[in-house]
């Protein structure tokens, strides 16, 4: 089965490299520019995240195709660094505490990476069972891509290796509950 991965294009929390989960921001004109000029994979069906950042970016790559919006493919939950940068936070201490946690504590106020992880891996077995006759792209962040690639890519890397730019991803063979990656977008 061919699935295609793509995370969203730029937002202006992106370009200041603020913790982007909850809040629902839009495209920045960079970002759609991007995307409006980047070649993306053809697929027969899409599954985007509902935050707008994505569906906006599925709208510009596949503006023909009806777009599948799956609740649990949204981005984490960054609680109280929600909208900052690590500059913002370098001198608060529960940031400090979850830096020195290698990132596997959970956000204060906010969600828990491993849960975090769990659902968007729940759901894109659920997703790839539901559609295994299909071609797929996955419109979504870069934290679900960095989730599934994690669980199932083969050969094995960290989580935090397979961090992705903004409008870029993978084309990828999935079988037997195993992703290898074919080119990258």
């Amino acid at each position: 089965m061919i699935i295609n991965f793509i995370r969203h294009g730029k937002t202006v929390g992106n370009i200041e490299k603020r913790y982007i989960g909850r809040t629902d921001e839009q495209l920045c004109t960079e970002g759609k520019e991007e995307i409006k000029n980047n070649k993306y994979p053809d697929c027969d069906i899409v599954i985007s995240s509902p935050m707008k950042r994505c569906i906006q970016t599925t709208e510009i790559i596949y503006p023909d195709k009806k777009i599948i919006i799956c609740d649990d493919l949204r981005e984490c939950d960054f609680g109280n660094f929600e909208g900052k940068n690590y500059i913002e936070l370098s001198e608060n201490p529960d940031y400090q505490k979850w830096i020195d946690s290698n990132g596997i504590d959970t956000f204060p106020y906010g969600e828990n990476p491993h849960d975090f992880r769990k659902r968007c891996i729940d759901i894109f077995i659920k997703t790839v069972r539901k559609y295994s006759d299909k071609k797929l792209s996955f419109v979504v962040h870069g934290g679900t891509i960095m989730s599934i690639m994690e669980k199932f890519a083969i050969p094995h890397r960290n989580y935090y290796d397979w961090q992705v730019k903004n409008g870029h991803g993978f084309v990828t063979e999935y079988s037997d509950r195993k992703i290898t990656i074919s080119e990258e977008i």
